[in-house]
């Protein structure tokens, strides 16, 4: 499957994902302008069809958009993997962003494990509260069913930090999605 458009409603949420292996440009409305702006980098660089649409509960907060987000997105992701055969199935990627500097390392695995480490020198970017990162990306690994290493090794400015960890995420997932045969990338046959 190379396309997929899946949704989630909640009395919190609405959340409308199309997400496609093609890099095909799409429109993303999360109503959160950082997210948005982050999701944008990551569909770009790692050459994703992404369109988002999603209203929630803003009025209290961003955190059960973001979260939202995240696990529809997830979601559309485990679907593209199918059985994930012929795929390289890891993928590392370490980007700078001027004095800032993150890595992320996947593993395209069915086990669903999220680790993040760093901290920002600040709590928020414009409004966007930074704790909301980790959240979005704890949800992206859970249900996209993979593995997930990130961490922020130094910068000072928290926006500058957010994007390389949102690039490398994107070229991590680049090159774990590359083609290399038609078997699973696994001793035991199956992921």
């Amino acid at each position: 499957m190379s396309e997929v458009e899946i949704g989630r409603e909640t009395r919190e949420t609405t959340v409308r994902v199309r997400l496609s292996l093609s890099g095909e440009p799409g429109r993303i409305d999360t109503g959160v302008g950082f997210l948005d702006h982050m999701l944008e980098l990551w569909a770009y660089h790692g050459r994703l069809g992404l369109t988002v649409e999603a209203r929630g509960d803003l009025h209290v907060d961003a955190h059960h958009t973001v979260e939202d987000v995240g696990l529809v997105l997830g979601e559309a992701l485990a679907r593209i993997l199918g059985e994930r055969k012929g795929l390289a199935r890891y993928g590392e990627a370490t980007i700078p962003m001027e004095e800032a500097l993150a890595q992320v390392v996947v593993d395209l695995a069915r086990r669903p494990y999220f680790r993040f480490e760093g901290r920002f020198p600040v709590e928020k970017v414009g409004t966007f509260d930074l704790e909301l990162i980790p959240e979005f990306l704890r949800a992206l690994t859970m249900k996209g069913l993979f593995t997930l290493h990130a961490r922020i090794l130094y910068g000072e400015n928290a926006h500058h930090m957010s994007e390389a960890l949102f690039k490398a995420l994107a070229y991590a997932l680049r090159r774990a999605l590359a083609r290399e045969g038609e078997d699973v990338r696994s001793t035991k046959g199956v992921l």
